[in-house]
């Protein structure tokens, strides 16, 4: 199992935590991590947009001028798309953009991004990953300890005080464990996890 140092919110170490390897050292899969990045922006897309063809705009009944001898070209409708108000050619429609991936796959790309996180020396076990009031600047302060700059701040229970501490500082978020995701895991440069919260991702996730 590989090992990385406990910290406490001050950034100095104060022990050491094992990963489970069935979790944090698995072989990176990185199609199954591209696919699913993919999904969830899909699933994310609302997929409403909408124009009218010429077969939906209103008006154009009518033969603007008779086909011969008018000198103009040819037309059929005023509603053609190249008319002013006309229609618009192959008109976007409302879709859903979603599409499924196994439960398995799922498991498999959130251990890859977890992986590499670990692979890359950027995740950071705190020991006790909490605050007593909301205070952002002292929140601030651990994340300089750490040289943290773009960070995603993993915790095991719901901790209002440290998640309104965190809210006003650009480039952080917090999760808890049931909501982690691969996209977040990769979009932040580092992970920021409480040691409770690895318990229970390797209690879930084995």
């Amino acid at each position: 199992m590989a090992k990385v140092s406990l910290y406490n919110m001050k950034a100095e170490t104060v022990g050491e935590i094992e990963l489970n390897d069935e979790i944090f050292g698995v072989e990176v899969n990185e199609h199954l991590v591209h696919m699913s990045v993919v999904q969830q922006l899909a699933n994310n897309r609302q997929g409403t947009q909408q124009a009218k063809t010429r077969g939906q705009v209103s008006g154009g009944g009518k033969k603007p001028w008779r086909q011969k001898g008018t000198g103009h070209a040819r037309q059929g409708s005023t509603r053609a798309p190249q008319w002013k108000g006309g229609g618009v050619v192959f008109a976007p429609v409302p879709r859903d953009y979603s599409f499924k991936l196994n439960k398995k796959e799922k498991r498999a790309a959130l251990k890859s991004a977890l992986t590499s996180r670990v692979e890359e020396g950027k995740i950071f076990v705190v020991d006790d990953l909490s605050m007593d009031e909301i205070k952002t600047k002292k929140f601030q302060e651990t994340l300089d300890a750490f040289k943290l700059d773009k960070a995603l701040v993993v915790l095991d229970e719901l901790d209002q005080n440290l998640i309104l501490s965190a809210r006003n500082i650009p480039d952080v978020k917090t999760e808890q464990v049931n909501s982690i995701n691969v996209f977040d895991i990769l979009k932040y440069d580092s992970l920021l996890i409480s040691e409770s919260a690895v318990h229970t991702i390797e209690e879930v996730y084995a």
